[in-house]
């Protein structure tokens, strides 16, 4: 009998979080695996693609094919909420370039193009392909070495940053970041495998860390 451990699951953890789990046959869990399961809600499935339950000691999930066994979170749902997410943050793109346009359009042309790569990534997870990563520019602490990893941000925005000159353009841009973070947490709750996924959502908020950073110190980047 194999049992996997507390320590084996923190290891795979931290390399690749995910939101579900499968047992192979002749494999047990630990007293600790099973809690460290437990406290983040995580999906346990034997190998024939059923789902544990409270019996076991696990926490109840969902069957592979998208049906939940009582308590877990379909799959299906998972996929609806992953493609209500895509669509409500590419609204918050068209948004957010609608309100540019009269300030800034040029400004307001470069989050549509943002916008359009973002969108890439309905495909991108529908159909497995791949796309060529955002276009790299340096500055304002993005790297080629971190342009597609989370970086933070250069600084906090406050009511004073919306009383500049370019306040408003800054708080739009700031906005349509925040939609992203949330969209990245989604990826990680539905348990997103294109890793190009989450690597493309960086991109995308890297140039708008850019953005907002010339927006608030002009031609330079403030870090």
């Amino acid at each position: 009998m194999k049992y996997i451990t507390e320590e084996d699951l923190r290891t795979i953890y931290k390399g690749t979080p995910f939101t579900s789990y499968e047992i192979e046959t002749g494999t047990r869990l630990t007293p600790g695996a099973r809690q460290f399961l437990q406290d983040r809600h995580i999906a346990v499935y034997s190998e024939d693609g059923t789902a544990m339950h409270e019996g076991d000691g696990i926490v109840v999930g969902q069957y592979r094919n998208g049906r939940s066994n009582g308590n877990g979170t379909p799959d299906l749902l998972n996929k609806k909420r992953l493609e209500a997410s895509l669509k409500s943050t590419y609204a918050m793109f068209l948004q957010t370039a609608s309100e540019l346009l009269d300030k800034d359009p040029v400004l307001a042309e470069k989050v549509l193009e943002l916008g359009a790569n973002f969108n890439d990534i309905k495909q991108m997870h529908e159909e497995g392909r791949s796309f060529p990563a955002i276009a790299f520019t340096p500055g304002c602490g993005i790297t080629e070495e971190n342009f597609s990893s989370e970086v933070e941000e250069s600084f906090e925005l406050t009511g004073f940053h919306i009383q500049l000159a370019k306040g408003k353009e800054i708080l739009l841009l700031h906005r349509l970041r925040c939609a992203l973070y949330e969209f990245r947490v989604v990826l990680l709750e539905v348990h997103c495998t294109n890793k190009e996924i989450p690597e493309r959502v960086n991109q995308i908020i890297n140039r708008l860390h850019q953005m907002v950073s010339i927006a608030f110190g002009g031609p330079e980047c403030q870090r």
